[in-house]
């Protein structure tokens, strides 16, 4: 399978049936190489990849100054140290997953709630570090 198909087929897909979709989505590698992405998934600088890994790798890292997509901040909110980084911004926000050699991007917005975007994220995630990707 392509990674653009897990990016079309497992990040941006309808959720439980509910007609709702993620608003962006990309799984981008630690040395910040986008492996693939949704059409309209903001371009992230380089600094605002190695700042994310730093983060996984030192948690507490991106709280004090948020955390940045393409210029766009997020305020850190609680995820799991060294496995994932969850964002807010007003009515939506991002949840990134870290595997091996990737990280996986989802991007929402309401009506997709936070536990939906962590789900999609994070279940094809998992999926890939079972995978040793």
């Amino acid at each position: 399978m392509s990674w653009q198909t897990y990016v079309d087929e497992h990040l941006m897909c309808d959720i439980d049936g509910s007609g709702q979709h993620l608003t962006a989505a990309a799984i981008i590698g630690h040395d910040g190489s986008v492996w693939a992405q949704s059409a309209n998934f903001p371009q992230a600088k380089s600094q605002e990849i190695t700042d994310i890994m730093k983060d996984f790798d030192e948690p507490g890292h991106l709280a004090p100054t948020g955390l940045h997509i393409a210029g766009t901040k997020y305020m850190v909110i609680q995820g799991e140290p060294g496995a994932v980084i969850r964002g807010k911004k007003g009515s939506g926000g991002i949840t990134i997953k870290k595997t091996g050699q990737a990280l996986v991007f989802g991007i929402y917005e309401e009506p997709v709630t936070p536990g939906q975007c962590n789900m999609v994220v994070e279940r094809l995630g998992d999926y890939l570090v079972d995978q040793g990707l």
